[in-house]
């Protein structure tokens, strides 16, 4: 396959799969600079997988399992450096701009992001309405396991749900 032919298809996945890629993104990176590192990281990883890409499963099925094992590896090189490390998030010039997010948006994403890195990707499969055998495949675990999990996702984010509504108020 020829440099051009690679480039043409990477443009082409980026296109037509961009929120696929974004919401991986988000949910293991939790600032705007790790998140444009992991997307570079993971569109580099596709770019180099294309190659490889037989066609044996949905684009999205190879986009998403490159995108996941990706974000795992980069989520777990940047745990290890995390120490020591002052975060932005708190400065007042971030502040005004999340403020503009909806804010049950931003609530789902950071309890995606409280979940294991299987849990994460389980939950984003569930969410782009993948069935169970396509989320097994992906992930590497039984379409049962699949199951219990999602069960367990779910029961978990209806639990802090209903704790951050009687915080509130509301």
């Amino acid at each position: 396959m020829t440099e051009t032919k690679q480039q043409e298809i990477l443009h082409d996945w980026l296109n037509r799969h961009k929120g696929l890629f974004f919401k991986v993104v988000r949910a293991y990176a939790h600032n705007e600079e790790d998140r444009d590192d992991l997307f570079q990281e993971i569109t580099l990883q596709v770019w180099r997988s294309i190659p490889n890409f037989r066609g044996e499963s949905a684009e999205t099925t190879w986009i998403y399992r490159i995108a996941f094992n990706t974000a795992i590896r980069w989520h777990s090189k940047e745990r290890k450096h995390q120490e020591g490390r002052q975060s932005m998030e708190s400065a007042p010039v971030l502040e005004a701009q999340s403020k503009h997010q909806d804010e049950r948006l931003t609530w789902l994403y950071e309890q995606i992001g409280k979940l294991s890195e299987v849990e994460k990707s389980l939950c984003l499969l569930l969410l782009d309405g993948f069935s169970y055998k396509e989320m097994s495949n992906i992930v590497g675990i039984s379409e049962s396991n699949v199951a219990v999990k999602i069960h367990r996702i779910k029961k978990y984010l209806q639990e802090q749900s209903e704790k951050m509504t009687a915080n509130n108020g509301i």
